[in-house]
């Protein structure tokens, strides 16, 4: 029902989905970019519901309390306490060890703002958990969600990866496109 209507209120909004999101892995981590706007939340929930995806997302802890707390959770959140100095990739890789299924969604920006280089973070949890990364845009010029087909694995080479990355969602517009990657 729940995903019968966000695919009704994407179609009404002018968005579709395309490529192919990874189902048939039982654990992957989606990474999402250009992250330029709170709206990309909104859009990337109705996404995650239309397509029964069942992903995950980490948000800042603060989201994460009474009234929104219970609803941000149900929408598959993970709180993320950033003021302190956690060691979240190595929680994270625990994660994906201890858990039978996780499709984790990140933005490789960390956040709405515009950025020189990406957090690296996603990086090294895919790589220390051994998972692959499927890259994914969120085109609003265009407003397409597209799941690119072809998974990345990250290699020994930190920075040629980081770079291929990044290029590949250079020019993306964002919902401010003023913002995005490039």
């Amino acid at each position: 029902m729940f995903s019968k209507l966000s695919a009704w209120i994407l179609k009404l909004w002018g968005w579709k989905i395309t490529g192919h999101y990874p189902a048939e892995l039982a654990k992957v981590l989606i990474a999402v970019a250009p992250h330029t706007s709170n709206w990309d939340f909104p859009v990337g929930v109705l996404v995650n519901s239309a397509g029964k995806y069942k992903a995950n997302y980490v948000g800042k802890h603060t989201i994460f309390r009474w009234p929104f707390g219970y609803l941000f959770r149900w929408l598959g959140g993970i709180p993320v306490d950033r003021s302190k100095s956690h060691n979240f990739v190595a929680a994270t890789v625990e994660a994906y060890n201890r858990e039978p299924r996780l499709h984790l969604v990140m933005a490789p920006e960390g956040t709405r703002k515009k950025v020189k280089n990406f957090k690296t973070g996603f990086y090294h949890i895919a790589r220390l958990a051994g998972v692959p990364i499927c890259l994914c845009t969120f085109n609003w010029g265009i407003k397409e969600v597209h799941f690119d087909p072809q998974l990345f694995y990250p290699g020994d080479n930190e920075e040629a990866d980081i770079t291929y990355i990044w290029n590949y969602f250079k020019g993306i517009p964002g919902a401010n496109p003023d913002q995005g990657i490039g």
